[in-house]
């Protein structure tokens, strides 16, 4: 019985080992922090920081005097752009804020009616072309009219994310595999979001547009006549200062 019991007590030290080992391994778990990024994360920048289209906003902001009642002929001009770039790329209805309290209120009433009837002149339906009063946070500020509509954009980012040092650290144990680090090529994304003018050609092509016929026209005629077909541009050696390469 005495070699039982003391087979016993040394047959409990391997499960003592292994309750061990899983307390430290679960201890462990503790050391982790949401700002670590792992090893899952895309060595392409590209695929770090990828470039989606969603839905913004095009808007201006049409500064208004207390005394005047119409548009400036600049101001005329920046609606006329609007109303030309929501029949290209407008996804939704127009959304004019005008002040309803203020020294100028009234002119800016006055104005909203000239920016709608112009709109509605150059194709936009009446009721796409919605109204929004809205109280000026200081009394003696001059409020303004912004008009604004929803359009397709492309965006990347947020940018300066650091979630890990770029020199040792005991939280980036690979910093010596000489990798992108997690900020790097995302304020080129995010510039080349915000330059591209339709967002539709990141994800495919445009459609081919027709040909210019007159200068068809005039290339088939010197064809069926035998003649040259180039253009010649004889302006273009008057500018040279030597006659290299004659």
């Amino acid at each position: 019985m005495t070699r039982k019991l003391h087979a016993g007590r040394f047959g409990t030290l391997p499960f003592t080992g292994a309750l061990f080992a899983v307390s430290v391994a679960l201890g462990g778990c503790n050391l982790t922090s949401p700002d670590i990024v792992t090893g899952t994360v895309p060595d392409d920048y590209r695929l770090r920081h990828p470039i989606a289209v969603t839905e913004g906003e095009q808007s201006i902001v049409i500064f208004v005097g207390r005394n005047r009642g119409n548009m400036t002929e600049t101001q005329r001009d920046d609606v006329a752009g609007m109303a030309r770039r929501w029949a290209r790329e407008g996804t939704g209805g127009f959304i004019a804020d005008v002040p309803s309290e203020g020294p100028n209120a009234r002119a800016a009433s006055a104005i909203y009616q000239e920016i709608r009837s112009m709109l509605t002149q150059r194709g936009v339906p009446g009721h796409a072309i919605t109204r929004r009063p809205y109280r000026s946070d200081d009394p003696r500020e001059l409020a303004t009219i912004r008009l604004s509509f929803p359009r397709m954009k492309a965006v990347a980012g947020p940018c300066g994310t650091w979630p890990a040092d770029l020199g040792p650290s005991i939280y980036d144990p690979g910093y010596n595999e000489n990798k992108q680090y997690y900020n790097f090529g995302c304020a080129t994304q995010r510039n080349i979001a915000a330059m591209v003018e339709n967002p539709s050609d990141l994800e495919q092509p445009r459609s081919e547009t027709p040909a210019y016929q007159p200068r068809r026209d005039i290339a088939f005629d010197r064809y069926r006549k035998g003649n040259p077909t180039a253009t010649t541009y004889p302006e273009v050696d008057k500018a040279k200062l030597s006659d290299t390469g004659k």
